[in-house]
């Protein structure tokens, strides 16, 4: 009988070392060594085909072009590339309570022309039946296993021989060659290796779901990502609706594309056109808003930027932003400050992008700037102005990329006016029914807004 000893492994990279240490000799992270128990002969009760591999030329190799798989779910397909490759293995991770589950079920019941084995580890037969019957998708082409042991499951795969596999999730799982239990840093390596190996062989596309930690990174080791093909995020608040799929790494597509999912009592409904449930409605004419046309990835869309500037009650003035950058906040309350004579070192200034996204595009910086000065003069800007620019330290409006796809969704949504900088090179405002407002300064789009 092997020898048990302990040993500790690095979360992060998954380095193993003898004993326990502040910081990972490997990837100089601090507090990442977990404690695990495992045999010396683990290593050789490996099975090995027995096959040796051997060099070929470039020019030798054949190439047969595999065609994708494709899937009805058009976000999922968008944000993929255009399908599912065969033998790809994709690591899906989001928060608890996101979602995960039910989109990759969803996936599994929605073509009922290519069959799936489902792989739970966290929820019975029962609770996975319950919530295939809420969707309401036919349930014939779907296979289900509650199995948690790797050795069982590929040999259920064989005999099964579906289409693609799901598993949920790669932390429940365990290799009966290692001698810690589930959820450790070398059973996630292990598991995944076996599943990898297995999609590899047999060419069946694999969907690992993954937990994450408390700062947003997915649990187990780094080199978890960098051994499978693709690493999808989903993303969302959990007081909102609207879920954001995004592409973290992808080996066969680019990772630019979004993907955005509505949360309903029947599941996850695919919103193709996010612009319109982004923006209020409402017909109100109200102070602290304006609407920023964004690019998330290669899909433009359109949100409201929302600002409260108020009296601050202590003596140090608040500064909140909701899916924004505070630190670009403060920057840019200094430009306003500085460029146009605003007044806004006593005052508290609350941001919120509207719908729960949170977006990273510099060119919603002229929005924010609207946003903040309708809110100070209490003034209130038209429904049917748009802002596509960013604001440089100096006050001036620079210009953004992709701003003739921005101004043409403007001009879908009904939009009148859209204000862009006016160092857009090769742009002809001619081109278009909206009326194109280009300027070089934030004082002047203060002058034509509240003039």
């Amino acid at each position: 009988m092997a020898k048990v000893k302990s040993v500790f492994f690095c979360q992060n990279c998954g380095n193993e070392v003898a004993q326990w240490v502040g910081k990972c000799p490997a990837c100089h992270e601090w507090n990442t060594l977990v404690e695990e128990r495992t045999t010396g002969a683990k290593a050789d009760a490996r099975t090995s085909s027995g096959i040796k591999a051997k060099a070929i030329r470039l020019d030798q190799i054949e190439t047969d072009n595999q065609q994708r798989i494709s899937i009805l779910d058009k976000e999922l397909s968008r944000v993929l590339g255009g399908g599912m490759v065969p033998g790809s293995v994709i690591l899906f991770g989001g928060e608890p309570g996101i979602g995960k589950s039910t989109l990759m079920l969803q996936l599994a019941l929605r073509d009922p022309a290519l069959t799936c084995l489902y792989i739970s580890g966290e929820e019975s037969t029962q609770q996975i039946r319950m919530r295939a019957e809420r969707i309401g998708l036919p349930l014939d082409h779907c296979f289900l296993l509650t199995e948690t042991n790797t050795h069982n499951i590929l040999a259920q795969i064989e005999e099964v021989n579906p289409g693609f596999i799901i598993v949920d999730s790669i932390q429940t799982m365990h290799s009966p060659m290692i001698e810690s239990s589930p959820g450790s840093v070398s059973q996630i390596r292990e598991c995944t290796s076996d599943f990898i190996r297995l999609a590899k062989e047999s060419a069946i596309p694999t969907f690992l779901i993954g937990h994450i930690t408390k700062d947003g990174s997915l649990a187990g080791p780094k080199v978890l990502e960098h051994m499978v093909d693709t690493v999808l995020q989903f993303e969302g608040d959990r007081n909102h609706v609207y879920r954001l799929l995004r592409s973290v790494k992808n080996r066969f597509g680019s990772t630019n594309e979004l993907g955005i999912y509505e949360m309903q009592g029947t599941g996850l409904r695919e919103v193709e056109n996010p612009s319109e449930i982004l923006i209020n409605t409402n017909d109100d004419e109200l102070s602290g808003s304006a609407i920023a046309a964004s690019m998330e990835g290669l899909r433009p869309m359109l949100v409201e930027i929302q600002a409260l500037v108020s009296t601050a009650v202590y003596g140090t003035p608040q500064r909140s932003a909701t899916g924004f950058d505070t630190k670009r906040l403060n920057m840019l309350l200094a430009v306003m400050e500085k460029r146009c004579g605003f007044k806004l070192g006593v005052k508290d200034v609350f941001l919120n992008v509207a719908g729960g996204v949170r977006v990273d595009d510099p060119a919603i910086d002229l929005a924010v700037i609207a946003a903040i000065l309708s809110s100070t003069a209490d003034m209130s800007i038209s429904k049917n102005v748009a802002f596509a620019a960013e604001v440089g330290l100096s006050g001036e409006i620079r210009p953004v990329n992709r701003v003739d796809q921005r101004i043409s969704e403007a001009e879908k949504l009904g939009f009148s006016r859209i204000f862009i900088s006016k160092h857009n090179k090769g742009l002809n405002p001619k081109n278009y029914k909206i009326e194109v407002v280009m300027a070089s300064k934030v004082e002047h789009i203060v002058r034509d807004l509240f003039a």
